[in-house]
C-alpha cells in the first residue's frame, strides 16, 4: 500500500494505520490475482507444447480456483465481504508471460518461457502467502492462517514441479 503522510507525518483516511488493515487490504490484492491468475492459466495451457506441461497447468488451475474460496472463507471469518484490489504485481507478470507466448515460436522454447513466467507468478504468490500467514498469527486470525498455509504449501509444490520440468529435459530442448 502507498504511504502517504500529511505534513504531520499522521496517516491518511484510506490509508491503514494498523496490521489488521495491511492484513486485509493485502487480502484484496491477492484475490484479485487469483482471480486474474483464473483466467489467465488456460492460455498459458492451450500455448504449452509439452504434455506434462500441459497437464500440470491443468492441475494449477483446479488448485488456483481452490485458493480464491479459500481467501473468500478468509474475508468471511474476518466479517468482511470477499473484495478485490487491483494487483499491480500480478497485472505486470501476466503481462510479461503473455508477451513471452506471443514473442516465441510454439515448441519447446515457449515452453520454458511458460515456465519462467509461471515461476515468477509462484515466487510473488509465495512471499504473499508467506507474508500474510504471518500476519494472520500475529492476528491470531487461526482460520485465515490455515487457509493461507494451506495455498502457501500448494505454491511451494507448484514451483518444485515446474523447476522440475524444466531441469528434466525441456532447459535442453530449448538449446
Amino acid at each position: 500500500m502507498e504511504t502517504k503522510t500529511t505534513s504531520k507525518g499522521h496517516a491518511k483516511k484510506k490509508e491503514a494505520k494498523e496490521l489488521k488493515d495491511l492484513f486485509e487490504d493485502s487480502l484484496k490484492d491477492i484475490y484479485w490475482a487469483e482471480k486474474a491468475l483464473v483466467k489467465a492459466l488456460p492460455n498459458m495451457q492451450k500455448n504449452a507444447t509439452d504434455e506434462k506441461l500441459k497437464t500440470s497447468i491443468g492441475k494449477h488451475i483446479t488448485e488456483t480456483e481452490m485458493q480464491v474460496e479459500r481467501l473468500e472463507e478468509c474475508f468471511k471469518a474476518l466479517g468482511k465481504k470477499a473484495q478485490a484490489k487491483k494487483c499491480d504485481a500480478m497485472q505486470g507478470l501476466l503481462e510479461e508471460g503473455k508477451s513471452i507466448m506471443e514473442e516465441t515460436e510454439a515448441g519447446p522454447l515457449r515452453d520454458v518461457g511458460i515456465i519462467a513466467a509461471a515461476q515468477k507468478v509462484e515466487h510473488y504468490e509465495i512471499a504473499t502467502y508467506g507474508t500474510l500467514a504471518a500476519y494472520a498469527k500475529v492476528l491470531k486470525e487461526e482460520e485465515c492462517l490455515k487457509n493461507l498455509l494451506a495455498t502457501l504449501e500448494e505454491e511451494k509444490k507448484c514451483d518444485e514441479l515446474l523447476t522440475n520440468l524444466a531441469d528434466t529435459k525441456l532447459n535442453t530442448k530449448a538449446l
